[in-house]
């Protein structure tokens, strides 16, 4: 390994956060798309016209898994010691940026999961709910976002620790 440039051990960290991003975002995901799709399975069995209607918290559940996807690709394509040094500041921005992203997406999957098993229930029940219901949604989905974007800037930090 002559050619490298950095800290050896750096890499195992930036590739951990590429890794914890998705598979926390992605387990949020299928949390909140399981927890929602027993409650439209549920739901469907009594009022089964509300079932396109009722989707949504899947879709919003789903939504998670791609913003883990897009913060890994940003952290693996930053990743190329051979090209430009490496070091461990750039590695622990790329644990912090997976991490960050990971944990809100695994939080907010938990929340939509939550909310869209009881909300499309309680709509079945009560049409009244549904806008109530989307709207709890929104700011769920809004806890991913601010993972996501906290993830961006802290992935652009790597490559600032030193001046090459």
């Amino acid at each position: 390994m002559t050619d490298f440039s950095g800290d050896v051990t750096a890499p195992f960290f930036g590739f951990l956060g590429a890794a914890a991003a998705l598979v926390f975002s992605c387990m949020g995901a299928a949390y909140g798309t399981a927890k929602s799709g027993v409650g439209v399975a549920s739901m469907g069995v009594m009022r089964p016209e509300l079932v396109m209607k009722s989707i949504v918290p899947v879709v919003m559940a789903g939504v998670l898994g791609i913003y883990g996807l897009i913060i890994a690709v940003i952290i693996s394509t930053g990743i190329n010691p051979k090209a430009k040094s490496y070091y461990l500041f750039d590695g622990y921005a790329h644990l912090s940026s997976g991490l960050s992203c990971g944990l809100a997406g695994l939080a907010a999957g938990m929340a939509i999961g939550i909310v869209g098993d009881a909300g499309v229930r309680a709509n079945a029940q009560q049409p009244k709910l549904f806008v109530g219901m989307i709207l709890i949604l929104i700011f769920a989905e809004a806890l991913a976002l601010y993972g996501l974007i906290v993830g961006i800037i802290l992935s652009s930090r790597a490559g600032q620790s030193r001046a090459d």
